[in-house]
């Protein structure tokens, strides 16, 4: 089979199978999208995106017997837009209460990019709610790749790779330069960050647009970097990062994007800690759908009782 071949997404087909659904936390309202019989397996997106990034991987999970769950993260997709609760020990809380709701715990989780680092947080925070954790291309504030354990790259690849950081870390200008030019910055973060033109097309393209200009979640996403790299955020990562995490970890990079770095960044701090490759650029759900899901039962198969 041919990992990185794009069926063209056919919303008719998905949604005769799966269905929306909000979660209510107490304190924001979680959109998700869910469907498939089995153990529960939540998906958490990552930024600029939401469950929509899934599209393609959830039929796979479904015809393996889970059932699916992609949740949008408070602020982002059509979860709730608030003006607090971005750190991600809160951000961790929003999805164990939904873990919890499902009845059934604990439950694998999967994430992507900024996913990764709410997932990370819920593993450390909330062990009982996850059965397995794999995580994919990111790096998690506060957790440190070891110098010199990968090459360096130059520094015009270094600044296409991570200049986003640092910028969405200032004060109103983010917000100033792209409100009314989100379409154009969407554009630039696709074009950019895959390897796979066909990955994310111009409809798609209208759906991340259109969930990026809903009333407060520009400002809401960027708060997700200005809360991770807070002095209060890094402390906190850091005081997770002296606990050994016990359950299955798998890490997972983008040849393309984050390659072995998050890989590098767990070990030792996780007693079975696993990695994997995947040929492709950053948006690996989009790009290579039917690689993850192989490198994911993969996995699971290697650890069955988590």
């Amino acid at each position: 089979m041919n990992d990185t071949a794009i069926t063209p997404f056919d919303a008719t087909t998905f949604f005769h199978r799966f269905s929306h659904g909000t979660f209510d936390t107490g304190e924001t309202r979680l959109h998700y999208v869910a469907g498939g019989e089995g153990e529960p397996l939540l998906l958490v997106p990552g930024w600029p995106q939401s469950w929509y990034c899934w599209r393609y991987v959830m039929p796979l999970l479904a015809d393996a017997g889970r059932r699916v769950i992609a949740v949008d993260l408070r602020g982002m997709g059509d979860s709730s837009v608030g003006t607090r609760g971005y750190d991600t020990g809160t951000l961790a809380a929003d999805l164990a209460a939904l873990i919890a709701s499902l009845g059934e715990a604990p439950a694998d989780i999967v994430a992507h990019d900024v996913g990764s680092w709410v997932s990370y947080a819920l593993a450390c925070d909330h062990p009982a709610r996850v059965r397995r954790l794999a995580l994919f291309d990111a790096l998690i504030p506060g957790l440190p790749v070891p110098a010199g354990s990968d090459p360096a790259p130059s520094p015009a690849k270094q600044a296409a790779a991570s200049w986003h950081f640092s910028f969405n870390l200032l004060a109103d200008l983010p917000e100033i330069l792209l409100t009314g030019r989100e379409a154009q910055f969407l554009d630039w973060l696709f074009d950019n960050k895959t390897r796979n033109p066909l990955a994310i097309d111009a409809r798609d393209r209208q759906e991340y647009l259109r969930v990026n200009r809903r009333p407060g979640a520009l400002r809401a996403a960027l708060s997700y970097y200005r809360e991770a790299f807070s002095e209060t955020e890094l402390t906190r990562t850091q005081q997770r990062s002296q606990q050994t995490l016990t359950l299955p970890v798998l890490a997972g990079g983008a040849a393309q994007g984050a390659g072995h770095k998050l890989h590098l960044s767990l070990q030792g701090r996780c007693e079975r800690l696993e990695a994997a490759l995947i040929e492709c650029g950053h948006y690996i759900p989009e790009e290579a759908p039917t690689a993850l899901v192989r490198a994911l039962f993969d996995f699971y198969a290697r650890y069955p009782r988590g």
